[in-house]
């Protein structure tokens, strides 16, 4: 299990596990970062990412995507 900031770009991983306060766990799923979800890193840059996720295409900066483990 890693954080999804470490992942390797066009790589399809698979959401373990959705950490942070209750806020945070509702926006990313709102987002549609749900456990048992895949998610794609499309790029990175500078610790941001850009992701697909349920067909969406969403940036998250280096915090949030440091709660979500892949």
């Amino acid at each position: 299990m890693m954080p999804l900031g470490l992942a390797n770009v066009g790589e399809e991983n698979t959401i373990l596990r959705i950490g942070g306060n209750p806020e945070t766990k509702q926006h990313l799923e709102n987002l549609g970062f749900v456990a048992g979800g895949t998610v794609t890193v499309i790029s990175e840059i500078g610790g941001n990412i850009i992701v697909n996720v349920k067909d969406s295409r969403v940036a998250l900066s280096k915090e949030l995507a440091q709660k979500v483990m892949v």
